[in-house]
């Protein structure tokens, strides 16, 4: 299982490489297998303190509450742990969580494709959100769909269709499958995907929010520059602010603070390099917060 930083650095390759649109969507989509499913997510990095966040919204039903504590060695109330090393969603770095719809929404949202909708059912609705759909017999072999299971007028289920009789989906961990596995009974071909286009990104600027001050953010800190206490949170307030502008004064470009395509590509240039950090002599809960915001292990000494 890749963690998230091997996964931002397979998207930046693409993208230096000039991959397609579909190109860039089928390495994510079988890069992020085996990441985890949390009701509601949608890109989320898998903490404690963020499973701990869905877990206890009150419109998440109790029983995938349940399931999210369950799934967390550092959650489960009969045998938590103190880090996160050893779990299943932790390979020596850290994961991001979806629900179905989160996933394949996230995955195309990196290629700069938008799906309107909160849930898979809306989504479906939308008619802004497809080129083309259809029942799931006619689905074009040749081509990226996201592919829907309906129960009635309700859309229970989505995925996305990646060629090669794949079809990649969020159930209980991001899997793969055939197109006769589940019931998948319609298909639709998100508009902005033909045409193999090379990747644009938006412009970002103070009090832009979302995912792609995530990614932002994430590729800030990931080049040394200082976003605490907040880190990767999909907010441009003053402290990411602060960064872009000094990010931008040392890469030698107009330093006001708005993340253009020029910005974006110098971000993307090279090879993005990560750094393991020791401090020693920090209180427990003063460690668990780091490794909570961040990912790692922590190691006990007594003197």
């Amino acid at each position: 299982m890749n963690t998230y930083a091997q996964v931002a650095a397979l998207l930046d390759k693409c993208r230096t490489e000039g991959k397609t649109k579909a190109e860039i969507i089928v390495s994510l989509a079988e890069a992020c297998l085996g990441w985890s499913y949390v009701w509601g997510g949608y890109g989320q990095q898998c903490t404690k303190s963020n499973r701990e966040k869905y877990a206890n919204r009150t419109v998440c039903p109790s029983g995938e509450a349940d399931a999210i504590r369950k799934k967390c060695q550092r959650l489960r109330a009969s045998s938590p742990k103190d880090t996160c090393a050893g779990c299943k969603w932790y390979p020596g770095g850290v994961t991001l969580f979806f629900d179905c719809r989160g996933f394949t929404r996230w995955v195309l949202a990196r290629v700069g494709v938008t799906l309107a909708g909160a849930g898979a059912t809306s989504q479906w609705n939308t008619a802004s959100n497809w080129a083309e759909k259809g029942v799931i017999a006619d689905m074009p072999k040749d081509k990226i769909c996201c592919v829907f299971k309906a129960n009635g007028r309700v859309m229970e289920h989505t995925g996305l269709y990646i060629g090669n009789g794949k079809i990649v989906h969020c159930s209980g961990e991001v899997k793969e499958g055939k197109p006769t596995d589940r019931g998948w009974t319609h298909y639709g071909i998100p508009k902005g995907i033909e045409g193999g286009a090379p990747v644009t990104l938006p412009t970002l600027r103070k009090g832009s929010k979302g995912e792609y001050v995530t990614l932002l953010q994430t590729k800030l800190i990931q080049r040394g520059y200082d976003l605490s206490p907040y880190g990767a949170d999909g907010s441009f307030g003053n402290k990411t602010l602060s960064a872009v502008i000094a990010f931008q004064s040392d890469n030698g470009l107009t330093a006001d603070g708005v993340v253009g395509t020029k910005t974006w590509e110098a971000l993307n240039s090279g090879e993005t390099t990560l750094y393991t950090v020791n401090i020693q002599h920090l209180g427990k809960a003063v460690a668990d917060e780091i490794v909570g915001k961040y990912g790692g292990t922590m190691t006990a000494e007594r003197g």
